[in-house]
């Protein structure tokens, strides 16, 4: 690895290139890209993978960890759409761990001039129904009913697992203790199971 490849290089001659220039063409890179994914009616792609493709698309390659400029790629993503009338293509993008747009989604609302959501799942929903926009936009193969909004297939999955777990959990909950009753005046009995009316205690 040369010198130059510490950082940021063509591929076809190694030579340096800007941090600045190669944000500007991994976003041009992007584009299409993600075009690519909403053609395909629930498909999403991964942060890493968009990473690999935009390198591999422009021939400009970094050895910087993609967690330190793919956010910068697709904030200029969003505002590349928002000039087109674009859905927000950044939309289909998710983390490989947990299937979520994560928090750089908050782009997508502040350049359409919507507040922050704070609620991470309120989010999910949020990128979903954008989703579901892009493939309507960008003509991928929809069902007859149009389509609809769908969590990213891992944050999908995980979600179920919990659901059905939560069920588990209520299922094996023991049943609440029925009340006790007073058995000469029929009232249900306070904590201290004595009546107050009558005086009878109750074992517990």
């Amino acid at each position: 690895m040369t010198q130059q490849q510490r950082g940021y290089w063509r591929e076809a001659d190694g030579s340096a290139v800007a941090v600045s220039q190669a944000h500007i063409v991994w976003t041009r890179a992007a584009y299409p890209a993600l075009e690519d994914v909403a053609r395909r009616y629930h498909a999403v792609i991964t942060y890493a993978e968009l990473a690999e493709a935009v390198q591999q698309a422009s021939g400009v390659r970094t050895s910087v960890n993609q967690r330190h400029w793919i956010g910068k790629v697709l904030a200029l993503v969003v505002r590349e759409a928002h000039r087109r009338g674009d859905p927000p293509l950044t939309a289909l993008v998710v983390h490989a761990t947990d299937g979520m747009v994560g928090a750089g989604y908050q782009d997508v609302l502040a350049v359409a001039g919507q507040p922050p959501i704070a609620d991470e799942m309120d989010r999910e929903q949020h990128a979903a129904a954008a989703r579901l926009a892009c493939y309507r936009h960008f003509g991928a193969d929809l069902p007859a009913d149009g389509g609809t909004p769908a969590l990213a297939p891992r944050l999908k999955s995980a979600q179920t697992r919990k659901s059905a777990q939560a069920r588990k959990t209520a299922a094996a909950a023991p049943a609440p203790r029925p009340p006790a009753i007073c058995p000469n005046c029929f009232l249900e009995l306070p904590a201290t199971r004595v009546c107050d009316s009558c005086g009878a205690t109750i074992a517990p």
